[in-house]
């Protein structure tokens, strides 16, 4: 998107030299930040490099996509018109995302720019250790947000429904009575990190809003970087001046007291300001302990949402929408193949179908289920575990509802035979046991017992679809 500007008495002057050009972008910068004040211009604009200027046209460069988004609904006006005031040539403002190997020259920087290197000081009383060398305290204090992690790639199913209602309500609403804190938890791989950035980007897509995203990690790498530089005034008043705060992995700051206690007065101050807050972790508020009751207290006062493990059903979803947006044909028998085998972490399971993907696409040959064997031996090594009879016996007992003592027992009442049988197919499919090491271990019956069990079960599950469903079901229970 090109920026223009109106100018009837502009004469078209070139200007060559970049040190005029550079120093009518330091007398920019000025005017800017006296127009909209310290802190909005180190959160937004100190980013800016000055790019080539190229006829009538000068480019800006910055370093994300969504700082230039932003950058160039709320402040692209006004360049262009400071701009034209300094060089009468320039009639537009280009505002582009840098990529390698651009020309650019270094954004300016109006203050002396606070610096990892600055000399180490003892960070008060914090218990938490400092890394050797801590990321500077940045003005931008927001993270790239992904751009791939949105509210439409998030694939629902009802693990996480509701997290997913909380999050919507959230980025239509922020600080609606009862979400604010949104609390999301849950284990590793699930969602919640894709979430967050889908709550940012719904956010800042309507505009007029400042959100920032960042670590639970990265907060305290720049609260001990300011307490070092001696700019704490500074780091709080960026962070309370945002309109959504979200910080990931709150787990981290678990043992970190002196961290916990500025997360708190930040948590406080936002909260009091009507603004949102936004918090993941792996436990819920009241599992992590490690962190201060009042923290824990307060983090649990508006909505907690916990995302399940996937279910079968969802990993399937999941497979099929990454399979289709691919433009790669993937049989169903392969993706559910996957979602038997990859059942813990989401993330797994989309690497091990971009891998198989990626590995069509080079070679030029169709996705198999043999070829999904071959090319993901190793993952799928990792996920293998071995099943035993005693945990077979268990689940049909309890699908069944029947005794466990029944599987050993030598009653032959249909209700406790048929089970056992099953229970027989499953450890003959499941396991790598032998026909009379399986007898034994239903109340040491004959391997022809097994046998017969074996076929019989076999038999019936091609002539009813319903008995079929339930064995196939047992399976994907064992296997998960």
């Amino acid at each position: 998107m090109t920026i223009g500007v109106d100018d009837d008495e502009s004469a078209f002057s070139r200007m060559d030299d970049s040190k005029a050009v550079e120093e009518s972008w330091l007398r920019i910068c000025s005017k800017l930040k006296g127009e909209v004040g310290e802190v909005e211009y180190r959160t937004w604009l100190t980013k800016i490099a000055l790019g080539p200027i190229d006829g009538d046209e000068i480019t800006l460069l910055l370093p994300t996509r969504f700082l230039r988004d932003w950058v160039r609904s709320q402040y692209g006006d006004r360049l262009s018109e400071l701009w034209n005031q300094e060089i009468s040539s320039i009639r537009r403002v280009e505002l582009q995302v840098a990529r390698p190997g651009d020309p650019v020259a270094p954004p300016i920087m109006l203050d002396e720019q606070v610096s990892s290197t600055a000399p180490t000081m003892a960070a008060g009383n914090d218990t938490e250790e400092a890394p050797r060398n801590p990321p500077e305290v940045k003005s931008d204090i927001v993270a790239s947000l992904d751009t791939r992690f949105t509210f439409d790639t998030f694939v629902v199913g009802k693990p996480n429904e509701f997290a997913y209602a909380c999050a919507r309500r959230v980025a239509e609403k922020p600080s609606s009575v009862g979400f604010n804190p949104l609390f999301l938890y849950g284990g590793v791989g699930l969602g919640k990190t894709h979430l967050m950035h889908a709550i940012g980007a719904e956010l800042l897509q309507r505009g007029n809003v400042s959100v920032a995203y960042m670590s639970a990690e990265k907060f305290m790498y720049r609260f001990i970087a300011a307490i070092r530089s001696q700019s704490t005034m500074e780091f709080k008043e960026q962070l309370r001046s945002v309109d959504v705060l979200m910080i990931d992995d709150l787990q981290f700051l678990i043992g970190k007291d002196n961290t916990q206690e500025e997360f708190f007065h930040t948590f406080n101050a936002l909260v009091d300001a009507g603004r949102q807050i936004v918090v993941s972790a792996d436990k819920s508020p009241s599992d992590l302990s490690g962190l201060e009751d009042r923290l824990r207290t307060r983090l649990g006062c508006g909505m907690v949402a916990d995302i399940h493990a996937t279910t079968f059903e969802l990993r399937i979803s999941i497979l099929e929408a990454k399979a289709a947006a691919s433009g790669v044909v993937v049989p169903a028998k392969v993706l559910e193949f996957l979602a038997h085998k990859i059942t813990s972490n989401v993330r797994e399971l989309e690497g091990a179908l971009n891998r198989l993907i990626a590995h069509a696409n080079l070679f030029g040959r169709p996705v198999t289920l043999e070829a999904t064997q071959d090319v993901l031996h190793d993952i799928l090594k990792a996920h293998d575990r071995r099943v035993t009879i005693e945990e077979i016996q268990k689940k049909v007992a309890e699908h069944w509802n029947i005794r466990l003592t029944d599987m050993s027992s030598a009653r032959r009442a249909r209700a406790v035979a048929r089970p056992r049988q099953v229970a027989m197919y499953l450890a003959k499919q499941l396991t790598s046991r032998s026909l009379p090491e399986i007898g034994r271990k239903f109340g040491n019956r004959d391997h022809t017992t097994v046998m017969h069990a074996v076929s019989r079960v076999a038999e019936l599950m091609e002539r009813d679809a319903a008995f079929a469903e339930d064995v196939e079901l047992m399976r994907r229970m064992l296997e998960s």
